[in-house]
């Protein structure tokens, strides 16, 4: 489907060239503004809408028509990523290891019991008599 709606804007952006260049210029230009062109260059004025000006508006439309298409239809394709994201997506997460009850978050302190709560006094051996 991408590719089809591809070669359609491709052919329109061509027809869309092809009708503008057959166009005769309007003339003036920004020469009109200085005063030589009066005001009806200024304003634009009037003027005969002829089958070339009709086929510009209408491929001028379908160009706009499928470049919103093309712009949905390449939003939705799956894109994988960088290769530092695929990494990322296939990495093994880090496992914890598990607390001990009673004890986790704190570091055992000597002379206060195992887990540094003061609620056990700490084991100690007498000292040797010499």
């Amino acid at each position: 489907m991408f590719q089809f709606i591809l070669v359609l804007i491709i052919i329109d952006a061509i027809v869309l060239a092809v009708v503008v260049l057959l166009q005769a210029g309007q003339g003036g230009g920004l020469a009109s503004l200085g005063g030589a062109g009066g005001t009806e260059s200024l304003l634009g004025g009037r003027h005969a809408v002829t089958w070339l000006t009709k086929t510009t508006w209408v491929s001028g439309g379908l160009f706009l028509f499928f470049s919103l298409i093309l712009t949905l239809l390449s939003s939705n394709r799956a894109v994988s990523g960088s290769e530092v994201q695929d990494l990322l997506r296939t990495a093994p997460t880090p496992v914890e290891a598990p607390a001990q009850e009673g004890t986790q978050g704190q570091l055992p302190i000597p002379g206060l019991g195992e887990t540094g709560t003061g609620s056990q006094p700490a084991q100690t051996e007498p000292a040797p008599n010499p």
